[in-house]
């Protein structure tokens, strides 16, 4: 069959167009099912006892007042849990060194950090559950916290893990050429020291599950809000002690997630074994405030950088020294150390250099576990990477774009590979930052800044080039033994009336997936996008696949719906052929209906093949094949990641004398190859955007010394609201990967990645000729008038 896809000059092309969101009408009106929206016969409520210290020993727990009661029913201790439920270690054998303790879905002998559950009520009223988890008398030896970073490895510093003999998780160090020798050579060597706030979530729809367990059938049901369906599948068979086959996962509207939910918690796991040792439904649904503490954290990192650069700015070397924290368990099973592994392999990743050196160093200690949240790395790397390069640029008295003209990767010079062994595809460096500085009207507003201090008012401008990792193989997680899918498969189907179901593993999480694969099937097969209903978010009737995260969902999801279109589309013209007597490579399929190839006259409307197929099989030839069901499957296999790139800016003005930082403007243009959904495309990357600016300026996790958590409520820690955001203007450059025929690369965290070292960027650009500078995130009022010397400690 000839090659149709893709087209965007055809007239009934999808792919590139702004199609509405299937789901839009059922979720404003209020008909959306998220799982607490889910009641079930006999269901009821459990509340977990959280630990209110950093560290204790669990002497004793006495659950008789809660067991009085009205509507309790049972409380279960880490002891009754783990007899129905093994513990998980949250390691990967590629990251070498990697260790973490055996961790339970509810602490047997001791708690590591404040908000662990120990205990938990069940119910037949969430109301019952909550008193009577207020009433569960828990008897605690409180044990040293280990709390601070850049001393839990030190010889006085309590180990958190005995048998771990030391709090260190993970050390990994990459060099790639001749440091010492860069160095000695520089003309300019700058050196930085920059922190990040730690961070969570904060999603709209907390975390939620309902599990059933049904005995007769040995079948269990999880209702959940989850991104990966089939990863939740695998990690309740194998420590339930059930085959994957008799576990059905189902994730239906999701609030949310921004991989926040795609963990495994010890709360969610146990709310499953409660389920199978009470043989009924059990609903846990966590509340805001103890979200704060229980979902997991990120972006807790020290970093101290340096860069070498020649007298014309020439790039010559980066040492980096990263150091995080990740609470008391590497969490499972996707680990918490990937964020610091992301820092060394992303640092410097736009800039053609040959010298580097980056190490991270990741500490336990008694705080919440920290692991994978939206563009895992990637904004602790691009805020120091960008950060040193505006640092280089003003001691070499360049202009920051030319500093990045002379270093960028050459957009002709691909497949390249970085310092840091990340192997590039195709990218678009030079070409998204001429765009963005047209956009900007980058000279005009280098006026407008000097205009605004002739009048008294500070302004900078701040710009960062990024990379992205996204649609990652199997060399993420598969090669470190984890079982989680880098493919994704989509089944698309033909009815009688001529209309398309496609099932995905793919799942909707609020980004769009479902308006984005309706229109790559419309496209593969030659419906309209009304035509197809796409069903996502269950383990049994999907196939297989990874779900949603790093930003796959395109990339390997579309290319799996694109193939399987193309190949449903070619056996309606194998039929189609034969009802019309033709050979079916002279025949198409447009608007759905069968029409002539060469100049599109309607011959057979899919309703009437449909017809036949499904109810007059008997006038159809003998063993021509009439499968109007097609799957495929899709896995990146040429390079690891498809990496995208692309370049921010701010535009700030900052009030010297309280610290105030106003965001003006704000611009993006990103690189994701084959744009499907151009609105989606710039939803997303708005989204991205307003959490990146949410670090930057707003969002922190203040602990104390004893690791109890400071600002766990709404009303305590920021963030980001409307009237703070600046005007985003969004623009693109398409590089399309040509690993698939789709061309799609990720689009989901471009936005958070390079936001807060725009913003950065733009905050020092304003302070410099003040000798003021800000390197710790957020930048709140109070350190922005410590970096100008006018707040001592």
């Amino acid at each position: 069959m000839t090659t149709r896809f893709g087209n965007p000059d055809r007239p009934n092309s999808y792919i590139g167009k702004t199609v509405p969101r299937p789901n839009a009408g059922r979720l404003v009106q209020g008909r959306g099912q998220y799982v607490d929206d889910i009641v079930l016969p006999r269901m009821v409520h459990v509340v977990f006892v959280r630990s209110p210290y950093a560290h204790a020993k669990i002497q004793g727990i006495d659950a008789s007042e809660a067991l009085a009661v009205k509507g309790v029913l049972r409380v279960f201790t880490g002891a009754d849990i783990a007899a129905v439920c093994t513990p998980w270690v949250g390691v990967l054998a590629h990251l070498k060194g990697l260790k973490s303790p055996p961790e339970y879905a509810i602490a047997v002998d001791r708690a590591a950090w404040v908000g662990e559950p120990v205990a938990a009520v069940v119910a037949s009223t969430r109301l019952a559950a909550e008193e009577a988890a207020a009433l569960v008398d828990v008897d605690y030896d409180p044990l040293p916290e280990v709390t601070d970073m850049m001393t839990a490895l030190d010889d006085a510093t309590p180990v958190l893990h005995p048998d771990m003999g030391d709090n260190l998780a993970f050390e990994r160090t990459h060099v790639e050429g001749d440091i010492d020798a860069a160095f000695a050579s520089a003309h300019k060597v700058i050196e930085a020291h920059f922190k990040t706030g730690r961070h969570t979530g904060v999603t709209l729809e907390p975390r939620s599950i309902l599990v059933d367990w049904n005995p007769g059938e040995g079948q269990m049901t999880a209702w959940h809000a989850t991104q990966a369906p089939h990863m939740v599948q695998v990690v309740l068979a194998e420590h339930l002690g059930m085959p994957e086959s008799r576990v059905r996962v189902i994730c239906g509207d999701v609030g949310g997630s921004y991989g926040i939910k795609v963990h495994i918690y010890p709360d969610e796991v146990a709310t499953a074994a409660i389920a199978k040792i009470m043989a009924r439904p059990v609903k846990f649904i966590a509340d805001r405030l103890e979200s704060f503490t229980t979902d997991i954290h990120a972006r807790d990192h020290e970093i101290w950088g340096r860069i070498a650069v020649a007298e014309d700015g020439e790039i010559l070397a980066f040492d980096i020294d990263d150091w995080t924290a990740i609470g008391a368990y590497s969490v499972y099973p996707r680990t918490s150390a990937i964020e610091g592994n992301q820092v060394v392999n992303l640092c410097g990743g736009p800039y053609d250099f040959k010298n580097y050196r980056a190490k991270t160093t990741v500490v336990f200690q008694n705080k919440t576990p920290t692991s994978q949240y939206r563009a895992v790395g990637h904004p602790i790397a691009v805020t120091v990477t960008e950060g040193l390069v505006d640092m280089a640029a003003a001691a070499l008295g360049m202009d920051p774009v030319a500093i990045r003209r002379r270093n960028l990767f050459a957009d002709d010079a691909y497949p390249a590979t970085s310092p840091a062994k990340m192997r590039f595809e195709g990218l678009s460096h030079h070409a998204s930052l001429t765009k963005l500085v047209d956009l900007m009207d980058y000279d005009a507003l280098r006026a407008d800044q000097a205009a605004a201090k002739a009048r008294g008012i500070v302004r900078g401008i701040g710009i960062a080039s990024f990379i992205e990792l996204t649609n990652p193989s199997p060399m993420m997680y598969g090669i470190g033994g984890a079982r989680i899918s880098a493919q994704d498969g989509c089944t698309v189907r033909m009815d009688p009336d001529g209309s398309i179901v496609a099932a995905s593993s793919v799942t909707e999480q609020g980004q769009g997936t479902e308006a984005m694969l309706s229109q790559i099937v419309a496209e593969g097969v030659g419906v309209l996008p009304t035509q197809v209903r796409i069903v996502t978010g269950d383990t049994q009737s999907t196939p297989y696949g990874g779900g949603t995260w790093a930003s796959r969902g395109a990339g390997i999801g579309g290319e799996a719906a694109l193939q399987a279109a193309k190949a449903l589309r070619n056996a309606i013209l194998e039929v189609a052929g034969a009802m019309l007597q033709c050979p079916p490579d002279t025949l198409d399929i447009r608007d759905g209906a069968v029409v002539d190839m060469s100049d599109g006259a309607d011959r057979m409307p899919l309703s009437e093949l449909g017809r036949i197929v499904y109810f007059r099989g008997d006038t159809l030839p003998k063993g021509l094949p009439r499968e109007l069901v097609q799957t495929r499957h899709y896995t990146p296999a040429d390079y690891p990641f498809a990496f995208t790139n692309g370049v921010q800016a701010s535009y700030v003005e900052v009030d010297t004398d309280t610290g105030h930082v106003k965001l003006l403007k704000h611009w993006c243009v990103e690189d994701c190859g084959r744009v499907i959904n151009p609105q989606l495309v710039d939803e997303q990357i708005r989204g991205g955007i307003v959490q990146g600016l949410g670090a930057a300026l707003f969002e922190e996790l203040h602990y104390d010394a004893e690791g109890q958590l400071l600002n766990g409520s709404m009303a305590d820690y920021l963030v980001p609201m409307a009237g703070e955001m600046p005007d985003m203007i969004i623009a693109h450059v398409e590089t399309p990967t040509l690993e698939s025929e789709l061309g799609a690369k990720g689009a989901g965290e471009a936005g958070t990645a390079g936001a807060a070292a725009a913003v950065m960027n733009a905050i020092n650009d304003a302070l410099r000729p003040f000798g003021g500078e800000v390197t710790a995130m957020p930048f709140t009022p109070e350190r922005v008038l410590r970096g100008l010397g006018k707040l001592q400690d």
